[in-house]
């Protein structure tokens, strides 16, 4: 079994002090002990204020990462390019961060670095896809010939915000509004798939197409667990089955079988006639 360790929505804040470099260092003691092949960060490793304290933030995150034993793939979330370019992120984490495949042996990591910059204007806010990262994304899964895992900031499943303390009443913010293009990019893929994603602070799964997609909860949100932080973060397990587990105090657990199987095209609208 190929095993990943996943972290995601650090959100190292300037005005609470170390508690998320705290724990951090805490996943980081367990990654080393657990000793995956891969150290998934899916970005928002900061909570942004302005580009002199975000740079510091950022290194700060950076200098307890650099105490890994395994590699590490870094993502950018929207946080982390608020005041700074992803030029500005990778020469802090000192690596690239365009997208990119990684061969695992009996599995692939396609780590989709699409942008995730967040646009604030009044009548068109939110996230904008760049058609690259589209084209990217869709040729990968049209080569790929092995079973595939797909890893991005801002997850593209469209699943239901409800009971979501954030996105519940910003559901268009959850996602890209080209999500179902995204959906029908990684349909044509001829190799089982699956998705993962943080972003929306929670635990989820959801199949479309016969694709899982998982979004993991964040390390330091505290909406689904009271006062105390969630200290979440997950381990990966990739072989004929995939298995996700996810410490902390938000648990979760689930083991499925990843298919290449797609579904068929959805029925047309019913049509009733009308009975006298």
């Amino acid at each position: 079994m190929i095993r990943i360790a996943v972290v995601t929505d650090i959100h190292h804040h300037a005005t609470h002090g170390k508690s998320a470099l705290h724990s951090l260092a805490d996943f980081v003691v367990w990654a080393n002990t657990e000793k995956p092949v891969i150290v998934l960060d899916l970005g928002d490793r900061i909570t942004d204020v302005d580009k002199q304290t975000d740079m510091r933030l950022q290194r700060e995150v950076a200098e307890i990462f650099a105490e890994l034993d395994a590699p590490v793939q870094h993502l950018c979330g929207n946080h982390d390019r608020d005041n700074l370019s992803v030029g500005e992120n990778a020469e802090i984490l000192r690596t690239g961060l365009d997208n990119t495949v990684i061969d695992l042996g009996d599995w692939q990591l396609a780590v989709w670095r699409a942008d995730t910059k967040f646009t604030y204007h009044e009548t068109n806010a939110g996230f904008v896809l760049p058609e690259a990262d589209l084209r990217w994304l869709s040729q990968m899964t049209q080569q790929a010939d092995k079973p595939t895992l797909i890893a991005s900031h801002i997850p593209f499943s469209g699943h239901s915000q409800i009971g979501n303390y954030y996105f519940e009443r910003n559901a268009e913010y959850s996602t890209y509004p080209q999500s179902q293009r995204i959906r029908t990019a990684i349909a044509q893929a001829r190799v089982p798939l699956a998705c993962i994603a943080g972003h929306v602070h929670r635990n989820t799964v959801t199949t479309i197409d016969g694709i899982p997609h998982l979004t993991q909860q964040s390390l330091t949100e505290c909406f689904t667990t009271g006062e105390e932080p969630a200290h979440a973060w997950g381990l990966l397990k990739l072989g004929s089955k995939l298995e996700w587990q996810v410490f902390g105090n938000d648990p979760f657990e689930l083991r499925l079988t990843p298919s290449r199987k797609r579904s068929p095209a959805p029925l047309a609208p019913f049509v009733f006639e009308q009975r006298a």
